[in-house]
């Protein structure tokens, strides 16, 4: 992977990290688990669709870092290594995971169907490393960890996936065309 950035790819990549704690605001808390409904998870998935792997996964990198440091980029405008290593910590610390790969089906000339399904793929990672980091840091078992951490946010998640897979090919594509982004 070249890890060496143009100052507009860096400003790209800026932009879509904002898009995400923007969108990380729109939380709305559920009285059973300390895990709330965000708009995290769709600016994940667009930043990658639209930016591709090595740039959707740099926005997801400098959010966490963003966050870490104590910059109130998570949901409900918290921030701090206390979060990321807290309950729900592990689905932040899936986004540059989840967003390369991503990226990577954006990159490659699949199937709507295909991309979709590599796209759900991807959120069952999300969930995963979400619900075994909310397991270990609450004690809760496994099976109730999935209960609170997946079976809520299954629903909501995939319409999430639809539209930005939809919104974020579109989008792409102005951008490609208007030379803003390259491929």
């Amino acid at each position: 992977m070249n890890l060496h950035f143009s100052v507009k790819e860096m400003s790209t990549a800026a932009i879509f990290t904002a898009i995400t704690a923007i969108l990380a605001q729109i939380s709305i808390p559920l009285p059973f688990t300390p895990v709330p409904i965000t708009f995290q998870i769709f600016a994940v998935y667009i930043s990658a669709i639209i930016l591709g792997s090595r740039l959707g996964t740099l926005s997801q990198i400098i959010y966490l870092l963003l966050g870490a440091i104590g910059i109130p980029v998570f949901a409900s405008f918290t921030g701090g290594l206390q979060t990321i290593v807290g309950p729900s910590g592990g689905f932040l610390i899936s986004y540059p995971i989840i967003s390369y790969i991503i990226g990577k089906i954006s990159e490659k000339d699949l199937n709507p169907i295909m991309s979709i399904l590599g796209l759900i793929v991807s959120l069952i990672i999300c969930y995963s490393i979400g619900t075994i980091q909310f397991h270990f840091v609450t004690n809760v078992p496994i099976q109730k960890s999935i209960l609170l951490c997946v079976a809520p946010f299954v629903p909501l998640d995939t319409a999430k996936i639809i539209v930005a897979y939809l919104a974020g090919h579109k989008i792409k594509q102005s951008l490609l065309k208007a030379n803003l982004i390259k491929c």
